[in-house]
């Protein structure tokens, strides 16, 4: 143990502090998060503080805590501690045209991917996260808004901050393959056809990142994925 202590503290003094900081970070956060910032964590205190259901809050409340803890925490870090600009971990227009088309040419394979995920049965038992959001077009549109604010901090510390920050140290490759990895097992407990396909979006969303130098064909997609998703959801129960 002491030496697994003064190991770290030595690469955090060296010419690893860097890599090493973000990894150690990384790990801290997205289990803080996981334990305690996730709407299932978070549903039932709303539901015990509030006496209803707590599902609508709950969601709500877990999409800031993902905004809060994997995205403004580690852009704080980038920029304070690193001492580096937000833009060179993908905070940015990058290439723009190649983003752009990056960004369109993918929403019709998202829109397909979103309309048969919404008839598995395994995904319906999770998703919509929030099924209150149908109420109104008011309430969805609310719910859209928070959902963006997952993705924003979701995309920002998987595709920005550990594919990025890593890259210079371990190369291109392995950063993609290590923020898929993480991203990936952080979806463990979710039906598995969504946890495999983690896997792909991980290694997609990377390389399109590393490609195009920004987040937002990838933040455009997976939040149009997602929001897809409830919509298709929501209609079929209409129909």
């Amino acid at each position: 143990m002491t030496s697994s202590r003064s190991t770290i503290l030595a690469a955090l003094r060296g010419a690893q502090r860097k890599p090493t900081l973000i990894l150690l970070c990384s790990t801290v956060l997205m289990l803080v998060w996981r334990y305690y910032g996730t709407p299932e964590a978070l549903v039932p205190r709303f539901a015990a503080a509030g006496g209803g259901d707590g599902r609508a809050a709950g969601a709500a409340a877990g999409f800031a805590a993902c905004f809060l803890l994997l995205g403004v925490l580690p852009a704080l870090l980038v920029r304070f501690v690193l001492g580096e600009r937000l833009a060179d971990y993908g905070l940015g227009p990058g290439a723009t045209r190649a983003a752009w088309l990056s960004l369109v040419a993918g929403c019709p394979v998202f829109l397909a991917a979103s309309w048969f995920a919404s008839r598995d049965a395994s995904i319906l038992e999770k998703f919509p996260i929030n099924p209150h959001a149908d109420a109104s077009a008011a309430a969805f549109a609310l719910h859209a808004a928070t959902y963006l604010l997952f993705y924003a901090g979701w995309e920002f510390h998987f595709r920005g901050f550990l594919l990025f920050g890593l890259r210079p140290a371990i190369g291109d490759a392995n950063a993609v393959l290590v923020q898929a990895m993480a991203s990936s097992l952080l979806h463990i407990g979710s039906p598995a056809s969504e946890t495999f396909g983690a896997i792909l979006g991980g290694l997609f969303w990377g390389a399109l990142a590393l490609r195009t130098g920004s987040l937002l064909p990838g933040l455009g997609q997976h939040f149009l994925l997602g929001i897809a998703l409830d919509a298709f959801i929501f209609l079929g129960r209409d129909g």
